[in-house]
Formats: structure tokens, sequence, C-alpha cells
């Protein structure tokens, strides 16, 4: 297998600097930024490409040894609405071409793209470099357009058309789980054969199961209420409605259980999904607590005051939320989609809830209430069960895809 000692990752429409839980920051900038750590820890220098964003941005951040990030000018240093780069493509390649061309080494083995507008970019720059590009969607257009919720606008046809671009021009293409290979297969027509799947890690470092009750002091959650805890952008498509009607149906069923709520996370995407109203209308203004975002070791934090965590999405390529909360040795209740069935183990470690039914959902929180011994046992198996799914296991087999990429590139044309 030929030698790959420097990749080029695209990340245009959000960078990995950014706060995860914040407009359009989420899991994807989790996956880049640890991904490339991983990578840069088996000895391969990453050098990340995103849009700047802001007028007093550096032009080069550097995240951690061998990892560098490229704020790349294009358009107005501001955040845009991510539908609206595909305008600015062109004028990003130009200017990731004219930075590779400032480097003293000239060159990068492969491109890994991450996301539609960088796969759209990256196809572009593997032609004018004369690399293979290896592409993760993270999430795909005819996929969210089957689970649109009301008030979502579709995802446009330029946006499929794009991401079949990329499914036929890629050299390999990452998968998270076996359910998103065959969501390529089957929407887009990918050869199963160029798809590796490479499940998303978690930091072990900083996601430990350790001072439950030292977490829940520090955080002021009451030591002895229910605390149900959602980490995640406020978007429909996050499911935060759900759990909110679940919460209030459970509490009108239940008033003796001491439910205490915490959400952690930012309004995205449409600016009509009114939090507040949905919160006051399911009559818990007086025991839900919504905050910003936070930074991840204090993430892990209010995971470990939590008794639960809730993942009510109607989209999930796998769910890195969940994988952070069971490293921390909380069980998840989540929909049953998408990559949340791998990252979960149903019964064991979380309940997976078929469907969007808060009474399933109140269902649910109420049997975690009501078998303590069985919460706990399933945080212990939580815990357990994250441990597997460490970064250097994704760096490993990414790498080997980025391998088989160049070694494609290399062979003799018949």
């Amino acid at each position: 297998m030929p030698m790959v000692r420097r990749v080029a990752f695209l990340s245009l429409h959000t960078s990995p600097m950014e706060q995860p839980g914040a407009g359009d920051a989420g899991g994807m900038n989790v996956y880049v930024r640890a991904l490339a750590m991983a990578l840069a820890e088996s000895g391969v220098e990453v050098e990340i490409f995103t849009r700047a964003t802001k007028a007093n941005q550096p032009a080069v951040e550097h995240p951690g040894p061998g990892v560098c990030v490229h704020n790349v000018k294009a358009g107005p240093r501001r955040r845009i609405p991510k539908e609206e780069l595909p305008e600015l493509l062109h004028q990003m390649v130009l200017e990731i071409d004219h930075i590779r061309n400032q480097q003293m080494h000239g060159r990068y083995d492969a491109i890994h793209s991450h996301y539609w507008v960088s796969g759209v970019a990256g196809l572009e720059l593997s032609a004018l470099w004369g690399v293979p590009m290896v592409h993760t969607m993270h999430t795909m257009a005819k996929v969210k357009n089957l689970v649109l919720q009301p008030g979502e606008h579709p995802e446009p046809r330029r946006r499929e058309n794009g991401e079949q671009r990329i499914v036929d021009g890629a050299a390999r293409l990452i998968a998270n789980t076996p359910a998103e290979a065959d969501e390529l297969v089957s929407h887009y027509g990918a050869d199963r054969d160029r798809i590796d799947i490479a499940p998303p890690g978690v930091d072990l470092n900083v996601f430990t199961p350790s001072f439950r009750k030292k977490s829940r002091a520090r955080l002021e959650v009451r030591p002895e209420s229910f605390h149900i805890l959602f980490a995640g952008r406020i978007q429909r498509l996050k499911g935060p409605q759900i759990f909110i009607k679940a919460a209030g149906i459970l509490r009108k069923r239940r008033p003796d259980i001491d439910l205490e709520m915490t959400i952690l996370g930012s309004l995205s995407g449409a600016k009509d999904f009114n939090l507040q109203q949905i919160i006051h209308e399911a009559g818990l203004d007086d025991v839900v607590t919504h905050r910003p975002p936070v930074v991840a070791p204090e993430l892990a934090g209010w995971f470990r005051s939590a008794d639960v965590v809730v993942m009510p999405s109607f989209s999930e390529s796998f769910g890195l939320v969940a994988l952070e909360a069971q490293a921390c040795g909380t069980p998840v209740v989540a929909t049953n989609v998408g990559g949340l069935s791998r990252a979960i183990s149903d019964g064991r470690t979380g309940i997976l809830v078929d469907g969007h039914n808060p009474t399933d959902w109140a269902d649910a929180l109420e049997d975690l209430y009501d078998d303590v011994q069985t919460r706990e046992d399933m945080g212990r198996l939580a815990a357990t069960h994250a441990e597997s799914f460490g970064w250097q296991r994704t760096a490993a087999i990414t790498l080997e895809s980025y391998r088989e990429a160049v070694a494609g590139l290399l062979l003799p044309r018949t």
C-alpha cells in the first residue's frame, strides 16, 4: 500500500474551531477536528480548509500538533446561510489552490471532503492537483427530505445533484454505519465496493463516567430530581419538541416525579421555531432550563449530572451526543433512526423508540424513572460500550481508505 503523509481536509461550510451546538456547528465539527488530531497522532499531517467568517480571524490556526486550519478568504467575513455557499465555491477553490502553492511541501496525498459543499469543491481540486478525493457525507439531502418536518424547507435540488456528482466522482466514500452505506447505494447508486465504514469516535479522556454526584452538585442539579438532558442544535429535525411534549405528558401522569430538564444548544435553521412557546404549552416553564452550548469538558459534566440523555432526532448519520453521553455512564433514549441504532445498544445502554409519538417517549422515560436498578445497570454498560469507539480506531480505518484511494489512482489504465 502507498504511504499517505499529508491530507487536505475540506470543511468549508463550518469550521472545526466553532463551538458545537451553535449555528450550523454540531457533530460534524467535533468529527473533523477529532479525526484530524487522531490522524496526526498516527503520523499523518492534516491541513483543514474552512471559510473565514470573522474580520479578525487569523489566516492559520493550530488546534494541535500536526494539524492546522486555514481560514479561506471568500465572500463576506461573517457567517452566511449555508444555502448561499455554492455561489462562493469557485472563489474558495481558487483561494485553496493559492494557499497550496504557497506551501513549501506543495502537495497533498489525498483530499478528504466533509459535507456536500466541500465535496463539490473537492472534485475540482482533485482534478486540479491530480490526487484522489475521499468524501464523508455526514448528512444527505435525499434522506433529510424523507423526514421533513412542518415548517422546514426541503433541501434544494442543487444539493441533491451535487451529492450525486460526489458519489460518482469520489475515489472512496466513508460512511458512519452500514445503514448509511445502504442509503448511499439506494439513493445515489453508489458502488458498495468503494464505501468504507468508519464509525465516529469519542474522546475517552474527556467523556468519563466519574464523579456523578459531584457534577450534580457543581451544576446545581437537585440531588433527588429526575434530570433529563437534551444537547444539540435547536431545530425541528433534532426533535426537542418531541421530548418536551413527552415530559409534559409524564408530568401530568406522574406528578410525584421531581422532574428537572436541561436543554443545551442554540437556535439553528428555521427562525420560526419557538422553543419557549412549546415549553409553555407543555406546562413545563418551571422545570426547564435552556442554556447555550458548552465546551466538551463542561458538556461531559452535564452528561454525568443527567439520569437520562434524550435524542429524539428525525435523522442522524450517527449521533455523537449519544456516544459521548454513554461514555459518561448515562443511558440514552433516542429515536430508532440512522446511526443511533448502532451508537446505542437497545435495552442494554439505552432505549430506542420507534417513531415520535410523545406518549411512547413518555412511557420510555417513566420506565427508566421507575426502575432505578436498570437505569444504573444501563449506565455502567453504556460506559463500557463507548470504550470501543475511540478516535484512533476511526483514524486507522480512514487512513486505510486513503491508501486504497491513492492505490486506485496509481493503477495502470486498461
